[in-house]
């Protein structure tokens, strides 16, 4: 079939592969072109382990505390707080404590996938040095909260996940950069982490049309049903084809919309500060748990991002939650640069109430295949989404229930 796939980041990029694997005709249809988004600017890990959605009882109970801090993990803007309702609405009955179980099953069994996928596709392309095999540490300064943890190491080791819990002795022996103030922390020996998102979103994409991919920079407007499906695209004109993916992140609400999906689809607004060409100050990525950050040492240099922020497509950022980004970093790593000397960066997360993402057939065609809604692990999830795709086009037994991804759930 000839297959337009509707966004060239990372989802995007890695659908066009298993597209080309299936012999079918691939055009990528970005309105940028690759790694413009958040496929380009976020932490660069393939985080596996994860498997709880950041809809909980637990983070309701945290909501209240956050919102008075503007600056905080978590914040809404001023004035969007009433369109955000409705999205709100569905989080909160996604925290209730069986909708929350029921996440937790979706997100592993996605989760198990996608180390393996990206081992796979890694291979296949001849980039598995972008790929970087050194673990991912979760490190705490709460001696409670550290213990708390235990109840989620265990239930991680369940799923077949490794993880070996660390005093602060063996912690700094491992990461001497770290300061006085961690006391433990948890190591997931087989994380892996990406040289650089940009540069294993463009190389991932430049292999696409090295195969054969077709690229056109345009953006869809609408994708029409009836007598075959036909993409209008500003300045170009309608495009014929026999199949379609919508990959394209934050931007893929109305396109569904027009197709008779209403998903509740929003975005959050991620921050970060990368430091060109430092290295040494860590080994491998670490998640601040209780703070909302990471750190990634990235080939191209030194990454500290995170932070959740419900503002809308067109606000323009507020760097000062970078900047106290920045400053809870430094109360961890001593050694890390003045901010002044970093390169700021603000992208558009596309999530789900329920931290699923949606993959599945269009209301309106079968030959319609969503994949998208990834929040914060559209890396890591991207290869095995990848493959759900073909096997949806393909009218194939998919390896997991695709049940609890599909677009009708709301």
């Amino acid at each position: 079939m000839k297959v337009a796939v509707v966004g060239a980041g990372i989802v995007g990029a890695t659908a066009a592969h298993a597209l080309l694997d299936e012999g079918h005709d691939v055009l990528v249809v970005d309105r940028e072109g690759p790694a413009a988004g958040p496929s380009g600017g976020n932490a660069g890990w393939i985080a596996y382990t994860d498997i709880l959605p950041i809809a909980s009882p637990k983070i309701l109970r945290q909501v209240p505390r956050f919102l008075v801090d503007p600056l905080g993990p978590l914040a809404i803007r001023p004035g969007y707080l009433l369109p955000l309702l409705p999205w709100l609405a569905r989080f909160v009955a996604a925290a209730r404590p069986a909708a929350y179980e029921r996440s937790i099953t979706a997100i592993a069994a996605l989760q198990a996938l996608a180390l393996p996928a990206w081992t796979r596709l890694a291979g296949q392309l001849g980039c598995e040095a972008l790929i970087h095999r050194r673990g991912g540490l979760y490190v705490y300064d709460d001696p409670a909260a550290f213990a708390r943890a235990d109840r989620l190491a265990a239930r991680q080791r369940e799923l077949g996940i490794t993880v070996e819990r660390l005093g602060a002795p063996d912690l700094r022996r491992m990461e001497p950069g770290l300061s006085q103030s961690v006391v433990g922390a948890f190591l997931h020996p087989d994380i892996a982490h990406v040289s650089d998102p940009r540069q294993l979103t463009t190389a991932v994409f430049e292999a696409a049309l090295a195969r054969g991919a077709h690229f056109l920079r345009r953006q869809v407007t609408n994708v029409a049903v009836g007598g075959g499906l036909r993409l209008a695209c500003d300045g170009a004109d309608a495009i014929s084809v026999d199949a379609v993916v919508l990959a394209a992140g934050a931007w893929s609400k109305p396109l569904a919309a027009s197709l008779g999906d209403r998903i509740p689809l929003d975005t959050e607004r991620g921050y970060n500060v990368s430091f060109p060409g430092v290295t040494g100050l860590v080994g491998r990525p670490i998640a601040f748990e209780g703070h909302g950050f990471v750190a990634t040492p990235l080939d191209t240099g030194f990454r500290v991002g995170g932070a959740v922020e419900f503002g809308g497509l067109s606000a323009p950022p507020n760097h000062a939650r970078t900047r106290a980004i920045h400053a809870k970093a430094r109360r961890f790593l001593p050694a890390l640069p003045d901010f002044e000397v970093g390169s700021v960066w603000m992208g558009f997360r596309p999530s789900i109430p329920d931290s699923l993402p949606v993959i599945g057939r269009a209301r309106t065609s079968p030959k319609i295949v969503y994949a998208f809604g990834h929040g914060h692990y559209g890396l890591t999830q991207s290869a095995a989404t990848a493959r759900l795709v073909a096997d949806l086009l393909a009218d194939r037994q998919s390896p997991i229930d695709l049940a609890p991804y599909r677009p009708d759930r709301f």
